[in-house]
Protein backbone atom coordinates (compact mmCIF):
# COMPACT_ATOMS: atom_id res chain seq x y z
CA UNK A 1 0.00 0.00 0.00
CA UNK A 2 1.33 3.83 -0.95
CA UNK A 3 0.32 7.03 1.01
CA UNK A 4 0.82 10.29 1.12
CA UNK A 5 0.93 11.49 4.73
CA UNK A 6 0.90 15.55 5.69
CA UNK A 7 2.67 15.38 9.31
CA UNK A 8 2.93 18.72 11.01
CA UNK A 9 6.68 19.96 12.08
CA UNK A 10 7.82 22.06 14.72
CA UNK A 11 11.18 22.37 15.54
CA UNK A 12 9.72 23.08 19.26
CA UNK A 13 7.11 25.21 20.96
CA UNK A 14 8.82 28.94 19.95
CA UNK A 15 9.16 28.45 16.16
CA UNK A 16 6.38 28.38 13.98
CA UNK A 17 5.21 24.76 12.71
CA UNK A 18 3.23 23.23 9.53
CA UNK A 19 2.56 20.23 7.67
CA UNK A 20 5.28 18.35 5.16
CA UNK A 21 4.24 15.83 2.95
CA UNK A 22 6.01 12.65 2.40
CA UNK A 23 5.40 9.76 0.68
CA UNK A 24 5.24 6.34 1.92
CA UNK A 25 5.23 2.88 -0.17
CA UNK A 26 4.96 -0.42 -0.25
CA UNK A 27 3.39 -0.91 3.21
CA UNK A 28 1.36 -4.24 4.57
CA UNK A 29 -1.58 -3.74 5.30
CA UNK A 30 -0.87 -5.31 8.54
CA UNK A 31 1.61 -2.45 9.45
CA UNK A 32 0.56 -0.69 12.42
CA UNK A 33 0.42 3.06 12.07
CA UNK A 34 3.38 3.40 14.86
CA UNK A 35 5.16 0.87 13.00
CA UNK A 36 4.59 2.94 9.49
CA UNK A 37 6.16 6.41 10.98
CA UNK A 38 9.26 3.96 12.30
CA UNK A 39 9.48 3.00 8.42
CA UNK A 40 9.50 6.14 7.60
CA UNK A 41 11.60 7.49 10.20
CA UNK A 42 14.54 5.33 9.07
CA UNK A 43 14.30 6.75 5.47
CA UNK A 44 14.51 9.89 6.89
CA UNK A 45 17.58 9.29 9.00
CA UNK A 46 19.28 7.72 6.03
CA UNK A 47 18.92 10.61 4.55
CA UNK A 48 20.15 12.69 6.68
CA UNK A 49 16.94 14.55 7.35
CA UNK A 50 15.39 14.99 11.33
CA UNK A 51 13.20 11.87 12.02
CA UNK A 52 9.12 12.76 13.33
CA UNK A 53 9.15 13.09 16.77
CA UNK A 54 6.14 11.56 18.33
CA UNK A 55 5.36 9.62 21.77
CA UNK A 56 4.62 5.85 22.34
CA UNK A 57 5.65 3.27 24.87
CA UNK A 58 3.87 0.35 25.46
CA UNK A 59 2.17 -0.46 21.98
CA UNK A 60 -0.44 -2.36 23.27
CA UNK A 61 -3.24 0.60 23.85
CA UNK A 62 -2.68 1.07 27.73
CA UNK A 63 -0.35 3.12 28.29
CA UNK A 64 -2.35 6.19 26.29
CA UNK A 65 1.08 7.89 25.16
CA UNK A 66 0.50 7.78 21.31
CA UNK A 67 -1.63 10.79 21.39
CA UNK A 68 -1.87 11.81 17.68
CA UNK A 69 -5.11 13.45 15.41
CA UNK A 70 -5.30 11.54 12.51
CA UNK A 71 -7.15 13.18 9.55
CA UNK A 72 -8.65 15.22 12.19
CA UNK A 73 -9.89 12.51 14.72
CA UNK A 74 -7.90 11.47 18.29
CA UNK A 75 -6.26 8.41 17.90
CA UNK A 76 -7.38 7.39 14.20
CA UNK A 77 -10.86 5.96 12.88
CA UNK A 78 -10.93 2.98 14.49
CA UNK A 79 -12.45 3.48 17.93
CA UNK A 80 -12.72 1.97 20.47
CA UNK A 81 -8.45 2.03 20.36
CA UNK A 82 -5.56 4.10 20.11
CA UNK A 83 -3.25 4.91 17.77
CA UNK A 84 -0.66 2.07 18.12
CA UNK A 85 -4.10 0.05 17.66
CA UNK A 86 -4.31 1.87 14.56
CA UNK A 87 -3.40 -0.66 10.84
CA UNK A 88 -2.77 0.53 7.84
CA UNK A 89 -5.89 -1.43 6.19
CA UNK A 90 -8.42 0.63 7.78
CA UNK A 91 -6.88 3.37 4.86
CA UNK A 92 -7.50 3.14 1.43
CA UNK A 93 -4.67 2.82 -0.64
CA UNK A 94 -3.28 5.82 -2.13
CA UNK A 95 -5.04 7.81 0.94
CA UNK A 96 -3.82 11.01 2.13
CA UNK A 97 -3.35 10.97 5.45
CA UNK A 98 -3.06 14.27 7.53
CA UNK A 99 -1.22 13.45 11.21
CA UNK A 100 -1.27 16.23 13.62
CA UNK A 101 -0.37 16.28 17.71
CA UNK A 102 -3.06 16.83 20.06
CA UNK A 103 -4.58 20.34 19.46
CA UNK A 104 -6.06 21.23 23.63
CA UNK A 105 -4.54 24.51 25.04
CA UNK A 106 -3.60 22.65 28.07
CA UNK A 107 -1.19 20.39 26.34
CA UNK A 108 1.84 22.45 24.99
CA UNK A 109 3.67 21.14 21.84
CA UNK A 110 6.96 20.21 22.52
CA UNK A 111 8.19 19.09 19.01
CA UNK A 112 6.51 17.63 15.83
CA UNK A 113 3.75 15.36 17.00
CA UNK A 114 4.75 15.19 21.24
CA UNK A 115 2.81 17.57 23.50
CA UNK A 116 3.02 17.37 27.29
CA UNK A 117 -0.04 16.57 28.61
CA UNK A 118 1.20 16.47 32.38
CA UNK A 119 -1.68 18.95 33.23
CA UNK A 120 -3.49 15.26 33.15
CA UNK A 121 -0.93 14.03 35.55
CA UNK A 122 -1.29 17.42 38.12
CA UNK A 123 -5.07 16.41 37.96
CA UNK A 124 -4.21 12.85 39.53
CA UNK A 125 -1.84 14.44 41.86
CA UNK A 126 -4.59 16.33 43.51
CA UNK A 127 -6.71 13.84 44.78
CA UNK A 128 -6.52 10.64 42.78
CA UNK A 129 -5.12 8.82 45.32
CA UNK A 130 -5.97 7.34 48.65
CA UNK A 131 -2.94 8.31 51.35
CA UNK A 132 -3.72 6.00 54.38
CA UNK A 133 -1.54 3.35 54.41
CA UNK A 134 -2.73 0.53 53.95
CA UNK A 135 -0.34 -1.87 54.48
CA UNK A 136 -0.01 -5.07 52.48
CA UNK A 137 -3.26 -5.88 50.11
CA UNK A 138 -5.63 -7.80 52.09
CA UNK A 139 -7.88 -10.43 51.86
CA UNK A 140 -10.07 -9.75 48.45
CA UNK A 141 -13.34 -10.94 50.13
CA UNK A 142 -12.49 -9.08 53.40
CA UNK A 143 -14.57 -5.96 52.34
CA UNK A 144 -17.60 -6.83 50.86
CA UNK A 145 -18.56 -4.19 47.94
CA UNK A 146 -21.58 -4.96 46.11
CA UNK A 147 -20.86 -5.95 42.48
CA UNK A 148 -22.71 -2.82 40.77
CA UNK A 149 -20.24 -0.57 42.18
CA UNK A 150 -17.88 -2.63 42.04
CA UNK A 151 -18.14 -3.54 38.22
CA UNK A 152 -18.44 0.71 37.70
CA UNK A 153 -15.35 0.90 39.49
CA UNK A 154 -13.58 -0.73 37.14
CA UNK A 155 -14.63 0.55 34.21
CA UNK A 156 -13.95 3.90 35.61
CA UNK A 157 -10.35 2.95 36.68
CA UNK A 158 -9.90 1.61 32.71
CA UNK A 159 -8.91 4.99 31.80
CA UNK A 160 -5.50 5.00 30.50
CA UNK A 161 -5.30 9.17 30.80
CA UNK A 162 -4.67 9.71 27.13
CA UNK A 163 -6.08 13.10 27.12
CA UNK A 164 -7.80 12.15 24.14
CA UNK A 165 -11.55 12.97 25.47
CA UNK A 166 -10.24 17.01 25.69
CA UNK A 167 -8.60 16.67 22.15
CA UNK A 168 -11.79 15.75 20.66
CA UNK A 169 -13.92 18.35 22.74
CA UNK A 170 -14.58 21.19 20.68
CA UNK A 171 -13.77 23.14 24.16
CA UNK A 172 -11.01 21.37 25.29
CA UNK A 173 -12.49 20.28 28.15
CA UNK A 174 -11.04 17.30 30.83
CA UNK A 175 -14.12 16.40 32.24
CA UNK A 176 -14.48 12.46 31.40
CA UNK A 177 -10.72 12.19 32.43
CA UNK A 178 -11.37 13.29 35.83
CA UNK A 179 -14.66 12.15 36.11
CA UNK A 180 -13.28 9.02 35.62
CA UNK A 181 -10.69 9.39 38.05
CA UNK A 182 -12.84 10.48 40.71
CA UNK A 183 -14.99 8.09 39.92
CA UNK A 184 -13.56 5.11 40.51
CA UNK A 185 -12.64 5.94 44.02
CA UNK A 186 -15.68 7.45 44.92
CA UNK A 187 -17.51 4.08 44.29
CA UNK A 188 -15.04 1.85 46.78
CA UNK A 189 -15.45 2.14 50.25
CA UNK A 190 -11.54 2.69 50.62
CA UNK A 191 -12.16 6.35 48.58
CA UNK A 192 -14.86 7.53 51.05
CA UNK A 193 -12.72 9.28 53.88
CA UNK A 194 -11.45 11.03 51.20
CA UNK A 195 -14.55 11.48 48.64
CA UNK A 196 -15.17 15.34 49.27
CA UNK A 197 -11.64 16.60 49.76
CA UNK A 198 -10.88 14.59 46.22
CA UNK A 199 -13.49 15.94 43.76
CA UNK A 200 -13.17 19.66 45.16
CA UNK A 201 -9.13 19.45 44.73
CA UNK A 202 -9.01 17.86 41.71
CA UNK A 203 -11.65 19.97 39.66
CA UNK A 204 -9.84 22.97 41.03
CA UNK A 205 -6.60 21.28 39.42
CA UNK A 206 -8.34 20.85 35.85
CA UNK A 207 -9.71 24.74 35.94
CA UNK A 208 -6.67 25.82 36.93
CA UNK A 209 -4.69 24.34 34.18
CA UNK A 210 -7.00 25.85 31.81
CA UNK A 211 -9.14 22.88 29.99
CA UNK A 212 -13.01 23.84 29.33
CA UNK A 213 -16.31 23.34 30.32
CA UNK A 214 -18.20 19.98 29.22
CA UNK A 215 -20.99 21.18 26.88
CA UNK A 216 -22.26 17.58 26.75
CA UNK A 217 -21.02 16.95 22.25
CA UNK A 218 -20.21 13.46 23.78
CA UNK A 219 -17.46 13.63 21.66
CA UNK A 220 -14.96 12.64 24.46
CA UNK A 221 -16.90 9.42 24.94
CA UNK A 222 -16.77 8.52 20.83
CA UNK A 223 -13.22 8.99 21.15
CA UNK A 224 -12.07 7.12 24.53
CA UNK A 225 -10.30 4.07 23.78
CA UNK A 226 -10.97 2.59 26.94
CA UNK A 227 -15.01 3.22 25.82
CA UNK A 228 -15.24 5.29 29.38
CA UNK A 229 -19.16 6.13 29.48
CA UNK A 230 -20.05 10.07 29.31
CA UNK A 231 -21.94 9.01 32.22
CA UNK A 232 -19.13 9.27 34.71
CA UNK A 233 -19.53 13.09 33.87
CA UNK A 234 -22.68 13.00 35.97
CA UNK A 235 -21.39 10.87 38.55
CA UNK A 236 -18.43 13.60 39.06
CA UNK A 237 -20.88 16.52 38.85
CA UNK A 238 -23.08 15.30 41.51
CA UNK A 239 -19.50 14.26 43.42
CA UNK A 240 -18.98 17.52 43.31
CA UNK A 241 -22.13 19.37 44.03
CA UNK A 242 -22.27 16.94 47.12
CA UNK A 243 -18.82 17.83 48.71
CA UNK A 244 -19.64 21.97 47.86
CA UNK A 245 -22.85 21.35 50.23
CA UNK A 246 -20.84 19.50 52.88
CA UNK A 247 -17.91 22.12 52.92
CA UNK A 248 -20.42 24.21 53.00
CA UNK A 249 -22.45 23.13 56.08
CA UNK A 250 -19.15 22.94 57.86
CA UNK A 251 -19.23 18.92 57.64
Amino acid sequence: MNFLLRIWRQPNAKLRGKLVDYEVRDISPNTSFLEMLDILNETLVTGGTEPIAFDSDCREGICGTCSLTINGEPHGPDHPGAVCELYMRKFRDGATITVEPFRVGSFPLLKDLVVDRRALDRIVQAGGFISARAGSAPEANSILIPKYDADLAMEAAACIGCGACAAACPNGSAMLFTAAKVSHLSFLPQGHPERESRVLRMVSVMDAEGFGSCTNTYECEAVCPAEISASFIAKLNREYARAAVQRGAGE
